[in-house]
């Protein structure tokens, strides 16, 4: 945190906020004259707790980054329609501390301040009863953790901010070390874990969106995991595994959560009344937006903009149903002529491929010249794909129209933290048949066999791996796990590729083509400090290469 990002930091920041909501929730607070002085806070139930409330606002809404771009159109999984989008400059060279996208800098260290504010506050105030504050203060303490967490998943070591910065105090300030952080974080995690409410469905409609103990015990498990990492922990360190396994387990053990059945297993990013299902662990309050449809669906459905256009790469990573095995494999079933037949049932639900149906009777037509790949329409498909995952066909999504969708953004699934708990223990004690078990608690949901037995640890992490690309496809996870693996050389710097479909007759021919060309170096597993950061903190130093 610079100098500037302190100091623009240390009023009160009693502004107001309001949320354009047509449905009351926690969120719904409002300040009635904006200037509140701040011991006019803390002498009040009501704006104390709406201060609070106010810290939630930093929580993330990532379905539109910048005119309509998903993260995953920065990494392996997808291509952006827009070829002028501001999310290339991930892909093509062009990123840096000059130009930056979703660094959340300044942002996340501003709702940080907020949290602090409110700890060192609450416990004198006049919220009632007095017996609310530990749990509020818990709430407090979980968002201190995901901001710093939104921190140093892009950064890596940053300045821990666990205190209100004031004006009198020395302000250009060095970072703290890796595992400072790491400590910090989870430190924090343990804290909210021992107050707040167990998991969503302990809480009122209303409060949907704020922590819970399944939440803070979820966001530890995913720290200790980027933690035990081969980008943060070079040297193997096997303790550092059994500590992300042992953090997720927890979450597992409270029985508090579970995945939902195969039938509703699109719906898990849904939409009216199954917004905040038992899979989901922690979310965004939901808002009653369709700007996801309206600039993801294919160009023939209302208008829509086709932003995410997902990679044959993506699309290979998709086993066959009645084998289990990898496309590669010479003995898969796999056939280049009916590419899509037989594969596994998430290819369907999570991507839009030529012949499926969307919106139904309507066919989505990604061949050559048919209705959803017409060259002359600057936002067609790149690559024959387009996403289908989270988008919500029953509603009116044309651009500008009403929606009633009521979507948040999913932070923590429980599929996560099957997954997380499986690449940690196999890394800390081999492919032992409990990680066999919780990867096929996904497979057999999704419709797919289980791994065959008698894998090798290395085996192993190629098929958890394998698995998170697949059931976490477009949900940001690929970007960071690319990273944390150290595989971006690997992964990212290569050209992606798509399937050009010619029809002739009732004849389909299929060519892989490559769509468009990737770079990727080493400086690029971490963001770049801003430049107009380190122009004002001399201790902020860059990171490697930058």
């Amino acid at each position: 945190m610079s100098t500037i990002s302190i100091k623009s930091l240390v009023g009160i920041c009693c502004t107001v906020v309001l949320l354009a909501s047509c449905k009351k929730d926690y969120l719904s607070f409002d300040y009635t004259d904006g200037g509140v002085k701040e011991k006019d806070v803390w002498t009040s139930d009501r704006l104390a707790r709406g201060f609070l409330n106010n810290a939630y606002l930093g929580i993330l809404r990532r379905y539109d980054l910048t005119d309509g771009a998903l993260l995953a159109s920065a990494s392996d999984e997808a291509v952006n329609s827009n070829q002028g989008s501001t999310i290339n400059i991930f892909n093509n060279g062009t990123w840096g501390p000059l130009r930056t996208l979703d660094d959340q800098y300044t942002n996340m260290y501003n709702y940080i301040r907020r949290t602090n504010l409110f700890l060192e506050k609450s416990a004198t105030s006049s919220i009632v009863p007095v017996s609310a504050i530990p749990s509020l203060r818990g709430e407090a303490f979980f968002l201190r953790a995901y901001y710093h967490f939104e921190l140093f998943k892009r950064y890596g070591a940053i300045i821990i901010a666990n205190r209100a910065f004031s004006p009198t105090q020395e302000l250009d300030i060095p970072k703290n070390t890796f595992e400072e952080v790491v400590n910090q974080i989870t430190s924090d995690c343990d804290s909210a874990a021992t107050t707040l409410l167990p998991s969503l469905s302990d809480q009122s409609a209303t409060d949907k969106g704020r922590a819970t103990q399944t939440a803070a015990l979820a966001l530890k498990a995913r720290t200790l995991l980027y933690a035990a990492s081969p980008l943060n922990n070079p040297t193997g360190d096997v303790t550092k595994w059994q500590q992300a396994a042992d953090a997720a387990k927890a979450v597992i053990s409270l029985n508090k959560h579970s995945l939902l059945v195969t039938a509703q297993h699109a719906n898990i990013w849904n939409y009216t009344t199954n917004a905040y299902n038992n899979e989901v662990i922690f979310a965004s309050v939901a808002d009653n937006v369709n700007n996801i449809e309206s600039a993801n669906g294919p160009i023939s459905y209302d208008g829509a903009r086709g932003r995410t256009n997902p990679t044959q790469e993506l699309v290979d990573a998709f086993e066959m149903r009645t084998t289990g095995k990898p496309i590669t494999d010479a003995t898969s079933g796999y056939d280049r002529n009916n590419p899509y037949a037989n594969r596994d049932p998430r290819l369907n639900l999570f991507i839009m491929v030529n012949g499926a149906i969307f919106k139904s009777p309507k066919i989505v037509e990604t061949f050559v010249g048919g209705k959803d790949n017409v060259i002359s329409n600057v936002n067609t498909t790149k690559t024959g794909y387009y996403m289908r995952k989270f988008l919500y066909d029953a509603a009116n999504w044309a651009v500008n129209s009403a929606s009633n969708v009521r979507r948040p953004w999913v932070h923590f699934r429980y599929a996560e933290v099957l997954l997380n708990y499986a690449e940690a223990l196999n890394e800390a004690q081999g492919p032992i048949a409990e990680v066999y078990t919780n990867i096929n608690l996904l497979r057999t949901r999704a419709g797919m066999p289980a791994l065959p037995a008698g894998l090798s640890k290395d085996q192993m992490r190629l098929r958890i791996q394998n698995e998170r690309r697949v059931e976490l496809c477009f949900e940001e996870h690929r970007f960071f796990d690319v990273r944390r693996w150290k595989k971006g050389e690997e992964f990212l710097n290569k050209p992606v590729s798509g399937m050009r479909i010619t029809k002739n007759g009732t004849v389909l021919t299929y060519e892989v083509f490559t769509v468009e060309s990737r770079i990727f170096s080493e400086k690029n597993y971490r963001f770049p400090f801003p430049q107009s950061e380190l122009t004002r903190a001399t201790k902020l130093v860059q990171n490697p290469s930058w």
